[in-house]
């Protein structure tokens, strides 16, 4: 039997950064875990429509939130995920420089990675993410 394919929610309002991540991850993040699929959103306001919708938040397994990302930053949104969803997945943020460790810390995310994104190191990331494998920071 086919395992599901685990559900990645993508977060930047940048599209060339929303397909940098896509890329990065490919088809499946690792031999061992089922492929994804990934819901971009280019909003705040629409990732969380859709967190708070029937069909969303229950079945996310991995959030990746642009913490550049202008308007409504990555770490904000992070920070809200972990204070409002109950038994909230992993989250990844993507952070300007490695100094912003401390403001993913801060965000409760799982683990951070730095722009420019590195697609090993991405990939390398989300798929200890998806494993159950917490970090502080990649």
């Amino acid at each position: 039997m086919t395992e599901p394919k685990k559900q990645i929610i993508v977060y930047s309002d940048d599209s060339s950064v929303r397909a940098s991540i896509a890329s990065a991850l490919g088809r499946r993040v690792a031999a061992d875990l089922p492929e994804h699929e990934i819901h971009e959103f280019a909003t705040g306001s629409a990732l969380r429509a859709y967190v708070d919708s029937k069909n969303g938040g229950s079945h996310v397994d991995l959030f990746i939130l642009d913490g550049e990302a202008a308007q409504e930053g990555g770490l904000g949104i992070a920070r809200q995920l972990k204070d409002e969803v109950f038994e909230c997945p992993p989250v990844l943020v993507i952070t300007g420089r490695k100094e912003d460790a401390w403001l993913a810390a801060w965000s409760l995310a799982e683990a951070s990675v730095v722009h420019p994104i590195d697609p090993f190191t991405l990939a390398t990331t989300a798929a200890q993410l998806l494993r159950g494998t917490s970090l502080v920071s990649a």
